[in-house]
């Protein structure tokens, strides 16, 4: 695994750096209106967290209408979470479809210990149905969130993820800025120990799964 570490007060501090703004994909073009970089050095596919975040308090709502408590739910649990929506155009299913492939490459146990958790940015447009529709076709076991936009809000920045309230450009189109991150969390400690970026591949995740399943450095 390509690796750095920094310190979770580090990324707290650089959170704005990793707003990627989208569009609805109902404009003429269906492409990002603007994408701003991750942090220098980027290219490394994980950043390893010297003292690892806690989970956030989000008691959101699942694509059954039911109640979900992500901290009770997840307790003990490998976990991976990203906040996105779905009417983005490239950022969100790519990062979720590239989870979803690495996950069907692992064996069946593990893939029944991994937790995938999405939780929107968009709550006004991604209600539970509209999750579920969008996550049975990357992968169902997905784990789909949706609530209150602040709570969701508030959740992300514990985990030095910024997202801002869906607005209207100038072209009337739809634009989400919201960070990109995936946080892993480990099953024996339940602390989010490494973070993703956009650029993580298949590749990174496939080889990096076993081992956080296992609560393990990769």
């Amino acid at each position: 695994m390509r690796k750095k570490t920094f310190t979770a007060a580090a990324l707290l501090a650089a959170a704005t750096l990793t707003l990627s703004a989208c569009g609805s994909g109902d404009g003429d073009s269906g492409k990002p209106v603007a994408v701003v970089s991750e942090e220098a050095g980027a290219e490394k596919a994980a950043t390893a967290l010297d003292k690892p975040f806690e989970k956030p308090d989000l008691v959101l709502t699942d694509t059954q209408g039911k109640e979900y408590d992500f901290r009770e739910e997840t307790a003990g649990k490998p976990t991976l979470i990203y906040f996105g929506y779905t009417h983005c155009p490239d950022v969100c299913p790519l990062t979720m479809n590239n989870l979803a492939v690495a996950k069907k490459q692992l064996p069946q146990d593990q893939q029944d210990k991994l937790r995938i958790v999405f939780v929107t940015t968009d709550p006004e447009r991604d209600t539970s149905a509209a999750l579920g529709k969008w996550l049975k076709g990357i992968d169902d076991q997905v784990v789909g969130l949706t609530g209150d936009f602040d709570t969701i809000q508030a959740g992300a920045r514990t985990l030095g993820i910024s997202i801002n309230a869906p607005r209207k450009d100038d072209k009337g189109q739809v634009v989400s800025d919201h960070g990109t991150q995936v946080i892993a969390f480990s099953p024996k400690t339940d602390g989010g120990y490494l973070l993703y970026g956009e650029d993580a591949t298949v590749e990174d995740y496939t080889k990096d799964l076993p081992r956080i399943i296992e609560g393990e450095n990769p």
